[in-house]
């Protein structure tokens, strides 16, 4: 059987956390500020936790990290 290989895309997308769970950048962040509000613009910085009924068939993709 030839060994699981990882989904490349989903590799520089996502990253894993300690505690097993997965994170990523926001959406809706490389343009058209000006129709977001201060509060929006400030919020989307950073990363987010990826939804919980989403973890299980990611971490399929990220195998090997």
């Amino acid at each position: 059987m030839p060994k699981m290989k990882t989904n490349r895309a989903a590799a520089k997308r996502f990253k894993k956390t300690a505690n097993g769970g997965l994170k990523s950048a926001n959406a809706y962040t490389s343009h058209r500020f000006h129709g977001k509000t201060k509060k929006q613009r400030r919020q989307l910085r950073g990363t987010d936790m990826m939804d919980s009924t989403n973890v299980k068939r990611y971490k399929k993709l990220l195998s090997n990290i």
